[in-house]
């Protein structure tokens, strides 16, 4: 059967990545859009939504793999989140299992499902996983759970890294909190290698640049000065001010109705104290992938 692939949020910041790699291999790809993108060969758009079954028809009808990619990362409410990246994902997984053979299907999720409890985003994530893991007799899933992913294209990184360019890193909860990093272009390649994969890969699995112990905001402070020859100073911002920054966003959201990205979930994701993975699992199971990129080998190019 010839390799095809079917991919969700192909035009969002991973995705574009996803994309670009992809078009230079041999696979068919058919990719989700709710507008017009270039022309590709090897790329059949589809024109539609998570939320149109005649699309998502046309988009994994006959496909051997499925990476869904689509998720929201903003919202005013519990129900904004629930909509798009619980129930888009519970689209994704009926149309699936109706195709015969069943192709492989892929989730890119996040290491926030870990502590659904902490906001609206990450219960959302947590319960779009639980959309595969209820079919047990379903094991032609993986889960993948990056953690933070930056590189070009990010907008929700980049703009810390660019604060600290100018010589000040902003710290929401402890200096010292750990958290891991990957970049966009080691995430790609581990989705590579699943696709590449003759064996079927089953499960959960987190996803970082393999630092052990990841970062703290001192030592990517740190960085930034090795990097750009300036001090860079850690600014810690109150957690009264953040919450009550938070609560006003997200109350102009909803009476603007735009979706804010800065809500106290999020306060709350950021005031974690340990983002941290174990990329050990992912690499026995995929041994042709490993991280190759260190946030000191990249920092200078991603302002």
């Amino acid at each position: 059967m010839p390799k095809s692939v079917a991919i969700t949020g192909a035009t969002g910041f991973i995705g574009k990545t996803l994309l670009q790699k992809l078009s230079e291999s041999d696979w068919k790809i058919r990719a989700l859009t709710r507008s017009n993108h270039f022309d590709h060969p090897s790329i059949q758009w589809i024109h539609g939504d998570l939320h149109n079954l005649d699309a998502l028809h046309q988009l994994i009808d006959g496909a051997t793999h499925v990476i869904h990619c689509a998720a929201t990362v903003k919202g005013s409410s519990f129900e904004e989140f629930w909509r798009i990246n619980v129930q888009g994902t519970q689209n994704i997984v009926d149309i699936s299992l109706r195709q015969n053979p069943v192709p492989r299907l892929l989730l890119i999720s996040s290491l926030a499902a870990k502590l659904p409890s902490l906001s609206w985003y990450a219960q959302s994530k947590y319960l779009s996983e639980l959309e595969l893991a209820r079919h047990s007799d379903y094991e032609n899933w993986t889960i993948f759970r990056p953690t933070a992913v930056y590189g070009p294209g990010d907008k929700e990184i980049k703009p810390l890294f660019q604060m600290a360019h100018r010589g000040f890193l902003p710290v929401v909860g402890q200096i010292h909190n750990r958290f891991g990093l990957i970049h966009v272009d080691d995430l790609v390649a581990a989705i590579l290698a699943w696709l590449d994969s003759e064996t079927r890969i089953h499960g959960i699995f987190e996803l970082d640049d393999g630092l052990t112990g990841g970062y703290s905001y001192q030592e990517v402070a740190t960085l930034a000065q090795r990097t750009w020859g300036q001090f860079v100073r850690c600014i810690e911002i109150p957690d009264k001010l953040i919450r009550s920054v938070a609560y006003a966003n997200l109350w102009c959201a909803r009476l603007l109705r735009y979706s804010p990205m800065l809500t106290p979930g999020k306060v709350n994701e950021l005031q974690h104290s340990d983002w941290v993975c174990d990329n050990t699992a992912l690499i026995r199971s995929l041994p042709a992938w490993k991280p190759r990129i260190r946030l000191q080998d990249v920092l200078s190019t991603v302002i």
